[in-house]
């Protein structure tokens, strides 16, 4: 996706999958709107067709077609065990869409979700209404880009405007939205709050150009970071997952240059470190389905039913990442996971 927003999806979905529940949702029709050449099909329930066996979910055949439906409770999760909480006490996330327009190789999603199709849940008051309710208990940090990446979805949802003005609303609310997204449009169509984090997952352009298929450049996704924050967003650099390549310490080397070169280091909210980890269940289904990639097949251990790069290595890996971090970003702001 480019930084006007201009991407693949716009003939990506030949049929558009509509549960009747929500056929006459003004978000439905907003999403179909956008589609004039799909063809639309009424269903009973999204499991029904995403839950079929025997989906082919390659790269080829990635977000063939949309599926809009009615999300069911739960509406918000306790945050994995394998995502950085940043110490925040009371983490969670919710899911407003499954499955992502880009193909990261090492995506979990791929041994998550059995079909390669996409589904959008129309009925985001449903999930503000019940992150209300925790908000009278204690405050939430919650993430809601973990299941697709909602901001290269945000010309078909809008959900990230309408999450950025619902935390404006709710100040013991904070927000963690990912991305792998360049775009520079966006940023005039939100509001910045101090409690909504942007939060762009940055590679080495080897990593993105091997297993990041779809995603924007390096170069585009800090250019993005650049007008986020020039223009007041609160913003967070993921170095994180590392994926191990051949010469990775000159290439994670490099990469932290031409990130402090172009980002002003010292305005960032903070930074996370961590290397590739992924529930072994998980794992043994994207085996699968990508046999010939080498950062799925790699020869990982198994620790407590996750797999991780060797202990020795992984170690080493984020201490030499977090070292070369510190030279631009003072330590307090660098989070490195820990398992």
């Amino acid at each position: 996706m480019n930084s006007s927003g201009k991407t693949y999806y716009n003939s990506a979905f030949s049929h558009i999958y509509v549960e009747k529940a929500v056929r006459s949702h003004p978000r439905t029709a907003k999403i179909i709107e956008q589609f004039k050449n799909a063809q639309i099909v009424e269903i009973d329930h999204y499991k029904d067709l995403f839950c079929r066996k025997r989906q082919n979910i390659s790269l080829q055949n990635k977000c063939k077609n949309l599926i809009l439906a009615e999300k069911r409770e739960p509406f918000v999760y306790h945050g994995s065990p394998v995502c950085q909480n940043f110490d925040e006490q009371h983490f969670y996330y919710t899911s407003c869409a499954m499955n992502c327009l880009y193909d990261c190789e090492y995506c979990y999603l791929k041994g998550m979700y059995p079909s390669g199709n996409m589904v959008i849940f129309v009925n985001l008051e449903d999930v503000l209404k019940e992150v209300r309710g925790l908000l009278k208990e204690h405050g939430v940090y919650l993430c809601i880009s973990y299941d697709t990446d909602l901001m290269a979805l945000e010309n078909i949802t809008g959900f990230v405007r309408e999450w950025t003005d619902f935390a404006g609303e709710e100040p013991e609310l904070k927000i963690e939205c990912r991305t792998k997204c360049g775009r520079t449009d966006l940023w005039r169509k939100f509001t910045p709050q101090e409690n909504v984090i942007f939060a762009f997952t940055l590679s080495p352009e080897t990593v993105i150009h091997r297993y990041e298929h779809r995603t924007a450049s390096l170069e585009e996704r800090l250019r993005g970071v650049k007008v986020a924050m020039e223009a007041g967003f609160p913003v967070r650099l993921c170095f994180d997952p590392m994926i191990y390549v051949r010469d990775w310490r000159s290439e994670y080397e490099s990469f932290v240059e031409q990130v402090a070169e172009t980002v002003d280091m010292e305005q960032l909210y903070d930074v996370s470190v961590g290397s590739f980890r992924i529930s072994q269940d998980y794992l043994k289904k994207m085996r699968r389905v990508l046999p010939e990639s080498a950062v799925v097949q790699f020869p990982f251990e198994n620790t407590g039913g996750f797999y991780h790069y060797p202990t020795a290595l992984m170690n080493e890996m984020e201490k030499f990442l977090t070292e070369k971090l510190e030279q631009f970003v003072p330590g307090r702001k660098i989070f490195r996971w820990q398992n």
